[in-house]
């Protein structure tokens, strides 16, 4: 079985600057990323076998794992990789549904409104008439046997009404929006804080009374043109959030001044 685990290892650097711990941990996130350790993820002997280094160096780059949630250690059971929790990259377009979707976890959206109304918030969000007529969606997005998320979006009408024929059951607006009107957002904003759910919220995502949950709200932009305002309660124990650094290159999170 070790020979499996073997096949796509990348040798660790003896010369590098970063302890052996810190490049392994990082070589077994890029797997796992790559779609590995899908069926079993190794053992500690098998680590050290694989890459050559000692039990505390392979059981030091487990732990880091386990704390960051990727991994789960139950007794009787041993190592797993852990699905369901779910991650993305900050500063990145992305959707939901291909976040769950490439980590083989089931998924569905239970539609809780599709139709077309007036937001004076979601118009001035928009840049829109507060009167304007919006494409609401709002779902109930579920990976696995548990729910995930609420997933509030509004649209202007004059683009979306033609989704208000389509089965969001399991697909993403992208795709929607790309198969009717030619376009998705391509640039945006998007504003990340920690909150405390309605009674509805904690109700809809089977939240406990301390559990919290992410707010994420995000304006989506199609050739600078404001497309899509999104208001997103995802609980906070299934979901995190990535920060990527590149030297040299300028990467940024831009304080926000709440005022009131």
């Amino acid at each position: 079985m070790t020979d499996d685990f073997a096949e796509g290892a990348t040798p660790l650097d003896r010369h590098a600057s970063a302890p052996l711990w810190s490049q392994l941990d990082q070589e077994l996130r890029r797997r796992m990323e790559a779609g590995h350790f899908a069926r079993r993820f190794p053992t500690d002997r098998e680590l050290m076998a694989i890459y050559a280094v000692s039990r505390h160096t392979a059981r030091h780059a487990v732990r880091q794992l386990g704390a960051d949630g990727i991994l789960r250690r139950s007794r009787g059971v041993g190592t797993s990789v852990d699905r369901r929790t779910f991650e993305r990259s900050l500063g990145s377009l992305y959707s939901l549904f291909q976040v769950v979707e490439e980590s083989g976890v089931p998924q569905r959206s239970e539609v809780r409104a599709l139709e077309i109304v007036t937001d004076a918030e979601a118009a001035e969000q928009l840049d829109l008439d507060p009167t304007t007529p919006l494409v609401l969606i709002d779902r109930l997005r579920w990976a696995g046997d548990e729910p995930l998320a609420i997933d509030r979006i509004w649209l202007p009408a004059d683009v979306a009404e033609p989704l208000l024929h389509a089965d969001f059951t399991h697909t993403s607006l992208y795709n929607e929006l790309d198969r009717s009107a030619g376009m998705h957002p391509n640039a945006g904003w998007e504003r990340i804080h920690p909150g405390i759910p309605t009674d509805d919220e904690r109700r809809s995502l089977q939240l406990d009374e301390r559990e919290a949950v992410f707010s994420i709200e995000r304006l989506g932009t199609y050739n600078s043109e404001p497309l899509e305002w999104r208001v997103t309660t995802i609980r906070g124990d299934r979901f995190t959030l990535l920060a990527d650094w590149t030297a040299g290159q300028r990467n940024e999170l831009r304080p926000h001044m709440l005022v009131g």
